[in-house]
């Protein structure tokens, strides 16, 4: 059997004089992923920023959407007390349950919780306002950081990768995401203040893999909300660059009206609106995590 995760075949090559990208970097091709030979195990990736507005959500839907129409099976899980993932994707969560369930009865069955979207190749583990009193109800099990991690593990054979969308926290569910995760991405939006809470971030990853998950890695930082048009979203660029190198991924995300329309919509953008740049930009971001391994 091949190896799902061989990525030689997934990056293109780079002219030596071809233009330079956003991140000021010669601008690669990445190529469409190969078929996979199967499914599973998943590699679980959680987007976390404790700002909000910086495109966490945004980002899970759209990089979810993605990689499934490059045939991964793709699980996401909605993190975040507003449900903004589940809505941004139509799923309804007043009557059914919900990952609040899970955490409260880690032996109840996800498959009970999990639905599918609208999108062939995604499926979703809704949330809603019960979630918020989770750290609550928590706070005092035994291993509370490993919950999730453990709730996940049931179904990780079922798909390729599951992304977890974590709420604008750095609490004990930011904190079970992490621990559940083998890689994160930061969603960054292209903003002065978005960028000095960064390094707060990069602690709290820090003190996971020293503390409770030593195999976690970052996965990249992705630029959003980027408008070309301003000297400040540029010079906020350049200096994530600066700080993170080569971690910074080289797809950008652009500011557009397209998302809350694709929102209101509750249809991914690669649905909403397949041909316009901000679509092709996420089905690019799909293309490049695989290339960089950090996907099958």
């Amino acid at each position: 059997m091949a190896s799902k995760r061989s990525t030689a075949e997934a990056a293109g090559t780079t002219s030596k004089d071809a233009p330079l990208g956003p991140t000021g970097r010669p601008y690669h091709g990445f190529a469409t992923p190969p078929k996979l030979d199967g499914h599973g195990p998943a590699r679980i990736i959680s987007l976390c920023n404790q700002k909000g507005g910086v495109g966490k959500t945004t980002t899970t839907i759209n990089l979810a959407a993605g990689l499934a129409s490059y045939g991964r099976r793709v699980l996401a899980v909605d993190f975040d007390p507003q449900g903004a993932l589940s809505a941004g994707l139509g799923i309804q969560t007043h009557d059914g349950p919900t990952i609040y369930d899970l955490l409260l009865d880690p032996k109840r069955d996800p498959h009970e919780v999990i639905v599918s979207s609208a999108v062939e190749g995604l499926d979703v583990i809704p949330a809603n306002i019960d979630l918020s009193a989770a750290e609550v109800h928590l706070v005092n099990e035994v291993a509370r950081e490993t919950i999730l991690a453990r709730v996940l593990r049931k179904v990780a054979g079922e798909y390729d990768v599951i992304l977890v969308d974590c709420q604008p926290s750095l609490g004990l569910l930011t904190v079970n995401a992490l621990t559940a995760s083998h890689g994160v991405l930061i969603p960054l939006e292209c903003e002065f203040f978005a960028l000095r809470g960064v390094a707060l971030l990069i602690e709290t990853i820090d003190k996971v893999r020293d503390r409770l998950n030593p195999s976690i890695t970052l996965d990249g930082v992705l630029a959003t909300m980027y408008d070309p048009r301003t000297l400040h979203s540029r010079e906020v660029l350049e200096r994530v660059v600066d700080a993170f190198g080569d971690d910074v991924l080289e797809t950008v995300i652009g500011r557009t009206v397209k998302f809350p329309d694709a929102s209101v919509a509750g249809v991914p953008i690669t649905k909403f609106a397949p041909e316009h740049s901000a679509a092709q930009a996420y089905l690019r971001l799909a293309r490049e995590l695989v290339s960089r391994g950090a996907v099958a």
